[in-house]
């Protein structure tokens, strides 16, 4: 019961602190969707942390590490270290072209086609990674009321979780959200940290020890696999809105570059915290029902009441940071646009909010009845993920550095990516590889070959104008 409510209090301050956050500084759908550009650099870099940290780390990643070992999660857990290198030189790349969505820069460079389509397919790989983070909150409250013998339905679980989500985001946007961000990444770094010692002590002492196919470089797995797996973090991240959003908030170009540096930093402890709390609950137990489940699991288990509670909020401060960072662009790019764009082009702000915080409902709604659909947290992250690293990431990329890319190849990158993770995924990924070794390659390719057969000059679409127009 002492878990539950810890998390119910740690949930109730971070609606309430960005609320009140939100009502400050929140006065136009710009405030609500880039914070006015105006994001405090400790702030931005909390955010990033804590967005891109989130539900699939500590249950579906962490489950491939219980599987694997420490091994395996360091080559699974290195695309983000790597993304983020990389995404130095994109940050300030976005918040010179002034360009908020990804569509935006899509529709800069591509056209209106592109733009709509790439529209529904971050939308529909958001709600995705939204019913991920969800999916992760539902486990650890059915958990926590199993260990206090409280019996509560998943279904119920995931409505509050949706609730308490759905709330903080339609409050007050990427405000409410960088801010309540901040303050997770530290309960996140902290509360791990501090649990590690313990439990090595715990293990230490039980004379515990990590089997021996859990001590080897692969853990068991071939070279494809641990590419599946490392793959969708990867090509997530080089694309995700997400992160091109709070770079768009930045004061400037320098301000975005330096966050991303700051965010490098949270990330390796995030890492480091999660593999070895993960390796020392591997040494407990042998064998678990749910590994995705171990690092909640091991809290409850084997961690004094005050540790555990702090791990727990860690956990839930990763799922809410997450889901609520995902909610917001998803909702983003059907007010700016499609509904803003084609629908109501003279909308005023107080129309463009309803239809914002509108949206932010029925998304929420949406991801729900996603969840219903995946057997398991992993299996919806590896999808979520490669939907958006296959469709978006590489035309994104080709969009900011490339100058020979053309409209008709950015858009055949969008359509094949899209349809490749599809159409794999409901063949139900053959001979076991992983939708993002497929759809990723297929993606760079169609864009290199169209782009090659229709090349010609378009000052509408060019690179220079990009960042002109900006």
């Amino acid at each position: 019961m002492s878990y539950i409510v810890a998390i119910s209090v740690y949930l109730l301050l971070l609606m309430v602190y960005g609320l009140v956050l939100a009502k400050k500084k929140v006065k136009t759908a710009d405030d609500m969707v880039t914070g006015g550009h105006r994001i405090p650099f400790i702030i931005l870099v909390g955010s990033l942390l804590a967005t891109w940290c989130g539900g699939g780390g500590i249950t579906g990643s962490a489950g491939i590490i219980y599987s694997g070992g420490p091994w395996v999660g360091a080559i699974t857990f290195a695309a983000p270290p790597i993304g983020i290198i990389l995404l130095y030189f994109i940050a300030g790349k976005v918040r010179k072209s002034n360009k908020v969505t990804v569509p935006e820069i899509m529709e800069a460079r591509y056209g209106k086609a592109a733009s709509i389509i790439s529209a529904l397919c971050v939308m529909l790989a958001y709600v995705g990674v939204l019913a991920t983070q969800l999916k992760a909150a539902a486990d650890i409250l059915v958990l926590l009321c199993s260990s206090s013998g409280i019996e509560l339905s998943h279904g119920l679980a995931l409505t509050i979780c949706t609730v308490i989500i759905a709330v903080i985001t339609v409050g007050g946007g990427l405000v409410s959200v960088a801010y309540s961000d901040a303050v997770s990444a530290l309960i996140m770094i902290g509360g791990f940290f501090l649990a590690i010692p313990f439990l090595m002590h715990v293990a230490s002492s039980q004379g515990a020890v990590l089997p021996p196919e859990k001590t080897t470089l692969t853990g068991g797995m071939t070279g494809v696999q641990l590419l599946g797996y490392f793959l969708p973090s990867l090509a997530l991240m080089l694309g995700d809105q997400n992160m091109l959003q709070r770079f768009a908030s930045a004061k400037n170009s320098d301000e975005a570059k330096k966050s991303n540096i700051g965010m490098f930093i949270g990330e390796l402890l995030v890492i480091v915290s999660i593999i070895a709390m993960v390796t020392q609950a591997a040494k407990l137990y042998p064998s678990l029902e749910i590994p995705s489940n171990v690092i909640f699991q091991v809290s409850v288990d084997y961690l004094p009441l005050a540790f555990g509670a702090l791990v727990m909020c860690a956990c839930m401060a990763f799922i809410v940071t997450t889901a609520d960072s995902y909610l917001l662009s998803s909702a983003t790019n059907l007010t700016n646009d499609i509904y803003v764009k084609y629908i109501r082009k003279d909308a005023t702000d107080r129309q463009k909010m309803l239809v914002l915080r509108g949206t932010i409902v029925v998304f929420s709604a949406l991801a729900v009845a996603l969840t219903l659909y995946f057997p398991t947290v992993l299996a919806l992250q590896m999808t979520a993920y490669t939907m958006y690293g296959a469709a978006i990431t590489p035309a994104i990329l080709f969009a900011l550095f490339s100058k020979r890319v053309t409209p008709a190849g950015g858009l055949a990158g969008i359509l094949v990516g899209g349809a490749a993770t599809i159409v794999w995924t409901m063949m139900g990924t053959p001979g076991g590889v992983q939708c993002a070794i497929v759809a990723v390659p297929a993606s760079v390719i169609a864009i290199l070959l169209v782009s090659a057969v229709t090349r010609s000059s378009n000052p509408e679409h060019s690179l220079d104008a990009l960042y002109k127009e900006g």
